[in-house]
């Protein structure tokens, strides 16, 4: 019950969080080469730094993506939240309990204050990795000798303000959810696993690559890159995966090992190589035809059950996502829909006319609540709001103006 509620738990509350601010990327890109030349196991990888001198476009771009941004040192430019006095503060339910954000010579912390003056008692803790870019919002780590627990104050985005992090009850001050593997392989590049003890996870503190690299899609990239050094360059391209040119099911292993949901590990973390299949790896759970799948952590399932995806050989998650480039508005998909449609065949075009090009996800893939993601606050339940994937017609999306 415990790996489940901390796996369930941490991945919720890291993956609420979509886009925010990019970093520079020079400290990353130095950690990347650290945990190379540390770890034999990753010989085959080589960091995005050797990736950027024929791909310059789409590695800037890049970096500035949340699968890029999904985890990041701490740093006043990386955590959303606000430590200015007025908007440093969580009350909870418990009049005894509030949590303070501060930052202090460099540093933040997350402190717990129970009690009443003068009996007052604090629990601070340090904010040592950032987990999410910041677009929905963030949850924050913290190491305790060579173990990671998840701080129980998140910021969310869209409220503007620090919550009790997902899935914590509100008014306690809980420090002790332990971080497992899964979550990193999900929001990290690579973090070395220890052997684990029973309920005990511990890591490497060095050498660890944050966010979401170039070879945790195409796969390690020595080889790649040492053949375009060399006068046989023609034949390079079979040395990298691009996943636009695998079968189908296993391109789409590639996404689902983050956007399948959960699953049983089959292998250590960060083994899984882009381009096998991915059930070598993970063994997702499969839901029935007729099982909920909530709009959060299984994007692949819903779109698996679109009739957009059955009726079509190739269609995958690239269709309509670029993940070199930042996520765009609402409307700037219509065109990658209308490489099948056409505005006259929907059939709300006799009402709405050319205007309905505006909304065609609006209409048929809304955004929903996630009942997975539920912050308790201050006495009241907030959801996580997540644009579903199973592509269809959905009931009082045609009254969109």
């Amino acid at each position: 019950m415990l790996l489940m509620r901390t796996v369930i738990a941490a991945l919720l509350a890291a993956t609420l969080f979509g886009l925010a601010h990019s970093s520079a990327p020079a400290p990353r890109l130095a950690r990347q080469a650290a945990s190379v030349a540390r770890s034999p196991s990753r010989s085959g990888f080589v960091g995005d730094s050797a990736c950027r001198p024929c791909h310059a476009a789409q590695f800037d771009s890049y970096q500035h993506t949340a699968h890029h941004l999904t985890s990041q040192e701490p740093s006043a430019e990386t955590i959303a939240g606000k430590f200015t006095p007025g908007s440093n503060v969580l009350t909870t339910i418990n009049p005894l309990l509030s949590f303070h954000m501060e930052q202090k010579d460099g540093s933040f912390y997350e402190i717990a204050v129970t009690g009443e003056p003068p009996k007052v008692s604090t629990r601070r803790e340090r904010i040592d990795f950032v987990i999410g870019s910041g677009g929905k919002g963030q949850t924050y780590l913290y190491w305790r000798g060579n173990q990671l627990f998840e701080l129980p104050v998140s910021y969310w985005t869209e409220l503007g303000q620090w919550v009790n992090s997902p899935g914590y009850l509100d008014g306690i001050a809980d420090f002790d959810r332990p971080i497992v593997p899964r979550c990193f392989e999900c929001h990290a590049t690579y973090i070395q696993a220890l052997s684990p003890s029973p309920n005990e996870y511990r890591y490497e503190k060095t050498g660890y690559v944050l966010g979401i690299s170039c070879e945790r899609c195409h796969g390690p990239g020595r080889a790649h890159v040492e053949m375009f050094q060399s006068p046989h360059a023609a034949v390079a391209d079979a040395k990298i995966v691009n996943p636009s040119k695998l079968p189908r099911d296993i391109a789409l292993g590639v996404c689902a090992q983050c956007h399948g949901g959960l699953g049983k590990s089959l292998a250590p973390a960060f083994t899984y190589i882009p381009g096998e299949p991915l059930e070598k790896y993970l063994e997702l759970q499969k839901p029935a035809p007729e099982e909920r799948v909530d709009v959060h952590g299984n994007q692949v399932a819903l779109l698996q059950r679109s009739k957009c995806y059955l009726s079509s050989a190739s269609m995958t998650c690239w269709t309509c996502h670029d993940e070199h480039a930042r996520e765009l508005s609402a409307d700037s998909y219509t065109p990658r829909c209308l490489t099948c449609h056409t505005v006259r065949s929907c059939g709300m075009y006799p009402k709405l006319g050319e205007k309905i090009a505006s909304h065609c996800i609006d209409c048929h893939m809304p955004v929903q609540d996630s009942h997975l993601i539920v912050s308790d606050d201050n006495g009241r339940q907030v959801s996580a709001h997540i644009r579903d994937h199973w592509i269809k017609v959905y009931p009082g999306t045609q009254n969109l103006p």
